[in-house]
């Protein structure tokens, strides 16, 4: 077992395209189109909206990764930004909420597992077992090292989109352009619909920086950038153009109480298309099923790879900076820091256990969107770093685009403002809490670099 070695420069576009796509297209996505039905056309617009907003910070997180190459991507940034106790902070919360969205994402599988069979969500137990078994796989494919780890996202990344384009290929010739006109009207001001709407799809954009985490391992610096703008350009097409083919074949009233929209929209989908299949249509309604239930399951595997990746890899930057226990930053010949892994998987797990309470579930989907809050924070300081940068480093900048990289900072910082804003006040009061509970552990951290 050795210390902070220095990973090899093995992650190519393909590898860190799929760690953004997969870490971006989780289980979330196949729920969204029924939370947005009540906002009518205007849920279009915010998969728009929410768009450019991603982009802008994507863009923030590559231009980053040009000038700071060291991991640890947001943490890097601010840490050479604004000094030790801001990058402390951004990787303590960015650290909490991987490892707490890496428990939401088994429990979403075990749902998706349920597609198959029903009566699995019942047997506590079992699930139990099986939440354990996910965890310590991908934490076992992790420790393996870089390479393992990439080529799974790789594999799980195709695995998922191919669901995803057939269905939007197929749903396409199924539209029925009525059910745009005739769809829902909220009853509230368009801003203030757009301005909800809008919250709920940016979750479905968490991930967006996953390549800047290990850019040490990464190619070369431009990779980086085209992985990561290429991937939320990629997968925004990709949110807006499916939803408008579960929109065409489903209508607004019957998809504000689907709890499957993709599945439902599947089977009438595949049902339309019975013949040319040359299967009866309950078997074509059933199939469709079956095949978008199994790629939101591959989703969210997927997902759960590759932030388990991130989830090691962002302690391991701060590790080296003494910002983290030593044990985070030990690794092993492949530079894979295995106590990192097994420590945070060990937490995930003793977390898991308030999935066997039904009472204790609701506090856990709180704890969840808590988490998601924890990432929009590190979001808006990288952006803050970026001004930092701008003005005090204007050698690393062409002088003939200042204005654009200003208006760009400035756009992408308001936008990540707004998202940390919308997220309410309940949410934001216990992410404060969070934010302060990481205050005495630097103390100590601190004390222990100054000896």
């Amino acid at each position: 077992m050795t210390t902070n070695k220095t990973p090899q420069q093995i992650l190519g576009f393909w590898t860190l395209l799929s760690l953004i796509a997969g870490n971006m297209i989780g289980a979330g996505i196949y729920l969204v189109p029924s939370s947005l039905a009540p906002f009518g056309n205007i849920g279009l617009w915010a998969w728009v909206f929410t768009g450019i907003g991603a982009l802008l910070l994507a863009l923030i997180f590559a231009n980053l990764s040009l000038r700071i190459t060291k991991s640890g991507g947001p943490y890097a940034y601010c840490q050479e930004a604004f000094g030790d106790f801001v990058g402390f902070e951004i990787a303590y919360n960015y650290w909490i909420a991987a490892w707490i969205g890496n428990a939401a994402l088994v429990v979403s599988i075990i749902g998706y597992l349920a597609y198959f069979f029903p009566n699995l969500p019942h047997q506590k137990l079992l699930s139990f077992i099986i939440e354990l078994a996910l965890i310590w796989t991908f934490t076992a494919v992790n420790i393996l090292g870089l390479r393992s780890s990439g080529f799974v996202q790789v594999v799980t990344t195709i695995l998922k989109l191919l669901p995803l384009v057939l269905l939007i290929a197929l749903g396409l010739f199924v539209v029925n352009p009525q059910h745009f006109t005739t769809g829902n009207i909220p009853q509230a001001h368009p801003w203030q619909s757009l301005n909800s709407a809008a919250i709920l799809t940016l979750w479905s954009f968490i991930g967006l920086e996953s390549a800047t985490i290990p850019s040490e391992a990464a190619v070369n610096p431009k990779t980086i950038w085209r992985a990561t703008v290429f991937g939320v350009v990629g997968v925004t097409i990709i949110y807006f153009i499916s939803t408008i083919a579960i929109i065409g074949v489903i209508p607004y009233a019957q998809l504000k109480s689907s709890v499957s929209p993709f599945a439902d929209a599947a089977q009438i989908i595949f049902g339309h298309f019975a013949a040319l299949l040359h299967m009866s249509t309950a078997t074509a309604e059933k199939f469709g099923g079956a095949l978008v239930a199994g790629g939101a399951l591959v989703a969210a595997i997927g997902a759960l790879n590759g932030w388990t990746l991130v989830q090691a890899q962002l302690p391991l930057a701060a590790t080296r900076d003494n910002l983290f226990p030593a044990i985070f930053g030990k690794t092993n010949s492949e530079g894979t820091p295995v106590w990192s892994l097994i420590i945070s998987s060990t937490v995930i797990s003793i977390f898991l256990c308030f999935t066997l309470s039904d009472n204790l579930v609701k506090e856990f989907t709180f704890i969840i969107l808590l988490a998601t809050m924890s990432q929009l924070i590190p979001y808006f300081f990288t952006c803050c770093a970026e001004m930092y940068f701008l003005f005090t480093q204007p050698e690393k900048f062409n002088s003939r685009n200042f204005s654009k990289y200003l208006t760009l900072c400035l756009l992408a910082a308001a936008y990540a403002f707004w998202a940390v804003a919308g997220a309410g006040q309940d949410v934001i009061s216990y992410g404060m809490l969070l934010f302060l509970l990481g205050v005495p552990m630097y103390a100590w951290i601190k004390r222990k670099k100054n000896k």
